[in-house]
């Protein structure tokens, strides 16, 4: 079975204000980093961290450590009156009143992108799957890019900006979308036409030396892992994990295709942006084109889909109940449906805005807090 990993990224809440905390106080960021050890990880803004999991070989082992670390986090957190938020975007966050992270890699993010990276105030789901020596990482990856916009519709978690809603379920993506090199993959023969392409990009000086593309999916610069980076934050620690296995599952399907990404469609690349452009705009309810017939599909067909192109994977990898575990997921709804949905019944009871967006970050606080799958407004 192929091992994995999983970064996820948390936005710091005051638990009276419900917003994010621009510059917290050393001791809280002292605390995380104890708590977390070697697997804490800075990210551009003050009020954000990261955890970069130790290395799995099932789902199990996934849940229980991040749902440890959650828990940790909280716990000790809530003495100072903070909580933990994932998702792709704080409802209630103002990008103007962030603090950037004093190091020197950052800084360098803010000066070269300059208003780009200033509005990056995002939480993203990154998994590592890790591909076997001697095959070719770029051509997995091209097997596999068709279904990012899956992955994304699942994962959406940033429908509220800047207190607003933004009427997409990701405006995460928007904002990533900006930057370069970011969202749908470009279409790379194989490593060596991807490595040479990034050796052009150092030689003109638009990526340092050791640089790498930020697509949203990649073959990773420091492991021997394909890495999705296409997918919201999920307060839902099931779904983090049910999403993490789900590309799993497509990378070890893909890697035992006999030639995978072989064959070059210029349409189906041109489908994937259109199907990332459905994802993020209107999630679940986005409607997805495959390939140049024009066949029309909503999620919950191209969902049956994957399970009669994936399952005997799922099967032979112990993860039998993917599919129906996904289908819960669909029709639960995602994170921007449910927090859509609560802000809609805040509304209906009160006038204040601000308290109804109260409500979202309250739902997305306890969403994140739980270990179980159920979370409610």
């Amino acid at each position: 079975m192929l091992r994995f990993g999983i970064e996820e990224e948390y936005f710091l809440t005051d638990l009276d204000s419900r917003q994010m905390l621009a510059e917290p106080p050393i001791g809280i960021v002292r605390t995380c980093r104890t708590i977390v050890g070697e697997r804490f990880a800075f990210e551009m803004f003050q009020g954000q961290i990261e955890v970069a999991s130790p290395v799995f070989l099932t789902s199990t082992e996934a849940f229980g450590y991040l749902a440890e670390v959650r828990g940790r986090l909280n716990e000790a957190l809530a003495d100072h009156g903070v909580g933990l938020l994932c998702a792709g975007s704080h409802p209630l966050a103002r990008w103007r009143d962030q603090q950037s992270t004093p190091l020197p890699h950052f800084q360098q993010l803010f000066n070269e992108f300059q208003s780009v990276a200033r509005r990056s105030v995002l939480s993203g789901l990154h998994v590592h799957v890790e591909i076997p020596p001697g095959v070719d990482r770029i051509a997995v990856m091209n097997e596999v890019s068709p279904w990012l916009p899956m992955l994304l519709l699942l994962s959406c978690s940033s429908p509220f900006w800047e207190g607003e809603d933004s009427g997409f379920q990701s405006y995460r993506q928007v904002i990533c979308d900006a930057w370069p090199r970011m969202g749908t993959p470009e279409y790379f023969q194989d490593e060596m036409d991807y490595q040479d392409y990034l050796a052009l990009l150092q030689r003109i000086g638009a990526i340092e030396k050791g640089g790498n593309g930020w697509w949203g999916i990649r073959p990773a610069s420091r492991y021997p892992t394909l890495e999705l980076r296409m997918t919201d934050a999920c307060p839902r620690l099931h779904d983090t994990v049910l999403l993490a296995t789900l590309f799993r599952v497509i990378v070890t399907h893909a890697v035992n295709v006999s030639q995978p990404g072989a064959v070059f469609d210029v349409t189906q690349q041109r489908l994937l942006k259109e199907n990332c452009w459905q994802a993020k705009r209107y999630g679940a309810r986005g409607r997805f084109v495959l390939d140049a017939r024009g066949d029309v599909m909503n999620a919950k067909q191209w969902l049956n889909l994957a399970r009669s192109t994936f399952e005997s994977t799922a099967q032979e990898i112990n993860e039998s109940q993917l599919f129906d575990q996904l289908l819960v997921l669909l029709e639960d709804g995602n994170s921007a449906s449910r927090q859509l949905a609560c802000h809609a019944q805040a509304s209906s009871s009160t006038e204040n805005s601000q308290n109804a967006l109260e409500r979202v970050v309250d739902l997305l606080l306890d969403e994140t807090r739980a270990s179980a799958k159920d979370g409610g407004c």
